[in-house]
């Protein structure tokens, strides 16, 4: 699986993976405040993909931020298609590898516990697997769903490679 930094080229993969989790995240494809966002993240080198094996289009995108000691994942889908297939943990290995400077925490937020997009989707349950722990609710999303921040802890110091 080939996790790389996202280009311009990318856009429409991107805006299709959104299209995928609107129904959960809130209007996004139709959002100018959105595009910038991908724009932004694409231009400043904090935009992953991971390309289809073949044919066009994107399997999942992830969006990063860093002001360490704090890091933030802003945005990661995966297509429905890919699911469980190890795109999101690929997607999160390499964000880390490439962008996290420890000692520090990486944050997100996520669906609150009740939120249907918290079960079906998995996100819950996949951040846990990645060593993420639930900590205070955040603001309800575009949608009124609820949501939660997620935090894990990283204490290393960067590799040399870096």
């Amino acid at each position: 699986m080939i996790v790389r930094l996202a280009q311009a080229a990318d856009r429409p993969g991107l805006l299709a993976l959104a299209a995928e989790v609107e129904h959960w995240f809130g209007p996004m494809v139709e959002e100018p405040g959105f595009h910038t966002a991908l724009d932004e993240h694409i231009g400043a080198g904090l935009a992953l993909v991971v390309p289809r094996d073949s044919g066009p289009g994107l399997l999942g995108g992830l969006l990063f931020g860093a002001e360490p000691p704090v890091h933030h994942v802003h945005w990661l889908v995966v297509s429905e298609a890919a699911r469980g297939r190890g795109v999101g943990r690929a997607l999160m290995a390499e964000a880390t590898r490439r962008y996290v400077r420890g000692p520090g925490t990486i944050e997100l937020i996520t669906f609150g516990a009740d939120h249907p997009g918290a079960i079906e989707g998995g996100s819950r349950a996949f951040y846990a697997s990645l060593g993420f722990v639930a900590a205070e609710p955040a603001e309800r999303g575009p949608e009124g769903g609820s949501r939660q921040v997620f935090r894990r802890t990283v204490d290393r110091a960067p590799s040399p490679d870096r």
